[in-house]
């Protein structure tokens, strides 16, 4: 199949780049659902094609509508509003349709102005919006097409009440479509409320990841992990690598650890200057820098060109964020490796991950990094009465310390 037989518009077609040859299996199932005016549920794998997939109808829909938002795409991060909106700019422009992207970050003024112009779509996170919202800033009663992209994040209970808000704005009468690579059970029921009479639409099994990428686990303590990446990153000559980290502060320790080893590397996380995080990521699409530590701010949707590893030094606590992450890599049909470092503490997560995308994991052992640290057994070191007890005694202890002392 062709783009061309997707019914597009030539203005689109023309606009498409060269590397998009053929629609994947999302685009060619999502968007003639979406060109007929129907709300869309779709679940499809990272790396399948999901901003083309609802993308290049919703600029179709709105074209030669006046000048006013027409179309609305929410995202979770500031990072993945500015990537949709560029993959969507040039298309738009060859359209004549105006976009403008809402984030924290960057000063309210410089959108405002962009509003003024009257663009046809906005492409926003939740917290800008809102607040533009509030302040009678923005008025949204002429949009007709609303998009969660990464709709599991966006329905999750960080999210979701600023998302209610959202659409208590919006018209009732709009065309709504929902896209995330994982969706589960208890935020199925949520998302269907959302939409009225629905296409539900699976272009691979739920919580899937693409056959392209190739999954290592290795056992090592703790305590080890940053010397067995280092390890791995002097063995290998892998040009680029994103290691996903849990806590923003051991994402700078690390990328300091990094650099002391003469692996040159960064930091990002939500805690740096919005300009910080966007010259940093610029850099690693680039590939001016090599190794990019991240928390999973850059779990979601984040696209980098021919991405070979990512790493996992923690595992993370939710395992769709799991899939999100190995996501980054095997993008677009390319193959992929995504390497776990786990220790024994870990062992739950691990389980949850292999129950979850029905890919089982062999845990393997790393040369040079014996692993000493013993499985918990899960039992108390001390009964509870005997830490009672000595709770009792430091309390007497610390009391008569008191009363010496205040007695001098």
């Amino acid at each position: 199949m062709t783009f061309a037989e997707l019914k597009l518009h030539p203005g689109l077609l023309a606009a498409l780049p060269t590397l998009y040859q053929q629609p994947t299996r999302i685009q060619q199932l999502a968007i003639p659902v979406a060109l007929s005016g129907q709300d869309v549920l779709a679940l499809a794998q990272t790396g399948s094609g999901k901003t083309l997939a609802f993308g290049l109808p919703l600029l179709q829909q709105i074209q030669r509508q006046q000048a006013q938002p027409r179309a609305l795409v929410l995202v979770p991060t500031r990072e993945l509003a500015t990537q949709i909106s560029a993959v969507l700019q040039p298309l738009a422009q060859a359209m004549d349709i105006g976009i403008v992207t809402l984030c924290g970050g960057v000063e309210q003024e410089l959108q405002l102005a962009g509003l003024a112009a009257g663009p046809q779509l906005l492409v926003a996170t939740p917290g800008r919006l809102l607040d533009l919202l509030e302040q009678q800033l923005l008025t949204p009663d002429a949009i007709t097409h609303l998009v969660l992209d990464e709709a599991d994040r966006l329905l999750e209970m960080g999210f979701w009440p600023d998302i209610q808000r959202i659409l208590a704005r919006l018209p009732e009468q709009r065309q709504t479509l929902l896209f995330s690579a994982t969706l589960p059970t208890e935020l199925d029921e949520i998302a269907t409320r959302l939409l009225n009479s629905p296409r539900r639409i699976e272009a691979q099994a739920g919580n899937s990841l693409v056959a392209e990428v190739e999954e290592r686990c290795y056992l090592v303590n703790k305590g080890s992990k940053a010397q067995a990446l280092m390890a791995l990153l002097k063995q290998n000559t892998w040009s680029q690598v994103l290691v996903f980290i849990n806590a923003r502060d051991s994402a700078d320790a690390l990328a300091k650890k990094l650099n002391r080893a003469g692996i040159q590397a960064a930091a990002l996380h939500g805690n740096k200057d919005q300009q910080v995080r966007e010259q940093t990521l610029a850099e690693f699409k680039d590939g001016r820098l090599r190794v990019l530590v991240a928390t999973d701010l850059l779990a979601r949707g984040i696209d980098v060109t021919a991405l070979p590893v990512v790493f996992n030094l923690d595992l993370p606590t939710s395992a769709p964020v799991y899939v999100h992450r190995v996501g980054r890599t095997a993008r677009a049909g390319r193959e992929g490796l995504a390497i776990s470092l786990v220790c024994h503490g870990e062992s739950e997560a691990l389980s949850a991950i292999v129950e979850l995308t029905g890919r089982p994991i062999e845990l393997l052992p790393l040369e040079g990094f014996p692993v000493t640290d013993q499985v918990a057994s899960g039992e108390r070191k001390r009964p509870p009465r005997d830490k009672q007890a000595n709770r009792r005694s430091a309390n007497k202890r610390s009391i008569k310390q008191f009363k010496d002392h205040s007695s001098r």
